[in-house]
């Protein structure tokens, strides 16, 4: 999806659902890893939570919802969604996301999409998935892997989830 430019750069809005398995266990997060030739044999930093770019005119919140169906192939989940603010990513592009606790199967998920241009300089276009794989986390493993910017995220739900 192309999305114009607002005077501070892009923005993107997304889901980071979390869960445990017990009320004291330890909380892990879901993640995909993005898809396309740059990312193919990258881990840390290769690694995001579900979100996309939106336009004037849409909410972050709906923007969130949408990237999080177009993204995994699954409607995201009711539940409590709590506000986890704002980040700057290292191009500029700002991040709003939520967390959701929720339990999602990863085998469930049929990614989006992208086309582009592939090798480089070809003339030719091929077809990619926006996330070629989809892992639940623990808070410290998801902090080595994710885009650096959006441990924010982590943080954050840290401090909401008290652990």
């Amino acid at each position: 999806m192309t999305a114009r430019a607002k005077p501070n750069g892009k923005r993107s809005a997304g889901l980071l659902l979390f869960r445990r398995a017990a009320p004291d266990a330890v909380v892990e997060v879901l993640l995909g890893h993005m898809g396309g030739p740059f990312f193919a044999r990258r881990d840390a930093g290769a690694w995001t939570i579900p979100k996309g770019e939106y336009v004037d005119g849409e909410t972050a919140w709906d923007a969130a919802r949408r990237e999080f169906e177009e993204e995994l192939g699954l409607a995201p989940p009711d539940g409590e969604a709590v506000p986890l603010g704002d980040v700057r990513q290292a191009g500029g592009k700002v991040v709003t996301a939520w967390a959701i606790e929720a339990d999602l199967d990863p085998a469930a998920v049929v990614p989006g999409t992208f086309r582009m241009e592939w090798p480089r300089g070809s003339g030719r276009e091929q077809e990619f998935p926006e996330l070629d794989r989809v892992q639940w986390f623990t808070l410290d493993r998801a902090r080595a892997v994710i885009v650096s910017a959006q441990t924010g995220f982590l943080d954050r739900l840290t401090e909401h989830s008290g652990r």
